[in-house]
């Protein structure tokens, strides 16, 4: 199947929806931050498709003087209480990242800083000075978000 083009605000209601029936954790932060980073260009479906694939593990996000490992988990998964947490704290390092990209549209709506996901131990807080993806939201807004159709059948479709 090739790519299909579907409505911003419909997508992320059937993706939260699935996501519920899956008891992923976070489902409203995970499918708000997959269709906002799907408008934006990136292939933030594979990602949490990925995600979802993950076996259920129990997290308890810990502070230390370093900052906070986050044991390969995906930030899909855990993103809703890492960002809670840095307004809450402030600036932490994190370290064993995984789908760090899913940080991105909190760290941007929010203005606070986040570290390239590429280094192995990158900061999240600190403050934001623009919003460098207004104009690929608003077109994803009126022009609806590109995605694989397979794959998106794939995601909504479970125990619906």
């Amino acid at each position: 199947m090739s790519d299909i083009t579907r409505a911003m605000e419909q997508s992320e209601r059937e993706l939260q929806d699935a996501l519920i029936r899956q008891n992923f954790p976070s489902p409203i932060f995970a499918a708000r931050a997959a269709i906002w980073l799907q408008a934006c260009g990136y292939d933030a479906l594979q990602i949490l498709q990925e995600a979802i694939k993950d076996p259920s593990s129990e997290f308890e996000l810990k502070r230390t003087a370093i900052g906070i490992d986050l044991q390969n988990l995906s930030c899909a998964r855990i993103g809703e209480m890492l960002v809670a947490d840095v307004k809450k704290n402030g600036r932490v390092f994190l370290s064993n990242v995984r789908h760090g990209l899913f940080l991105l549209p909190a760290s941007v709506e929010q203005n606070f800083g986040i570290g390239c996901p590429v280094d192995p131990s990158f900061a999240l807080g600190g403050e934001r000075t623009k919003n460098p993806y207004i104009e690929k939201l608003e077109l994803a807004r009126t022009e609806g978000i590109s995605v694989n159709a397979a794959l998106w059948q794939n995601l909504v479709s479970v125990n619906a």
